[in-house]
């Protein structure tokens, strides 16, 4: 078996870098949409969400970077097009999205897709001793999911 400079096959490191460039495609795509939401929304919850908005798609910026080097460190490269992006994307695409409930929506929904990516890299990256893709997906998973919880409890009014 080849081994990289991080002491991990070379063959499983590829294809956790395949799935990471997915990952990071879908984040970039959350991340755009996000941006649509705090820009676009409307009414009466506008000042709450406008914020809360602005908070997520700056905690995407961040793990898009991570996600992006740790590819790198992997001994990949990053996709960085929007091209790339598309092609590798499975979230749904927010377009003129004013209302609260569908933000919401999406957002949950977005979340719901990235953790389906994630638990598969973080299962595979497991099974490899990739701790450092594995603890970077386990930290993702615990907060996505907990901004899930949230967002539910705000749908249910």
């Amino acid at each position: 078996m080849e081994i990289n400079a991080l002491g991990l096959s070379k063959k499983e490191s590829e294809k956790s870098i395949k799935k990471l460039n997915i990952l990071l495609s879908n984040f970039q795509t959350y991340y755009q949409n996000l941006r649509g939401l705090h820009w676009n929304i409307r009414g009466k919850r506008f000042f709450d969400l406008h914020v809360k908005f602005e908070e997520l798609y700056n905690d995407s910026q961040l793990k898009i970077d991570l996600i992006a080097e740790r590819v790198l460190t992997l001994g990949g490269i990053p996709i960085h097009t929007f091209t790339e992006y598309l092609e590798n994307n499975s979230l749904k695409i927010g377009k003129n999205i004013s209302k609260d409930t569908e933000a919401i929506q999406l957002i949950i929904d977005s979340l719901t897709e990235l953790l389906k990516i994630e638990r598969v890299i973080l299962n595979e990256t497991s099974e490899n001793n990739d701790e450092g893709t594995n603890a970077m997906m386990s930290d993702f998973i615990k907060e996505q999911e907990k901004t899930i919880w949230m967002m539910h409890a705000w749908m249910e009014e």
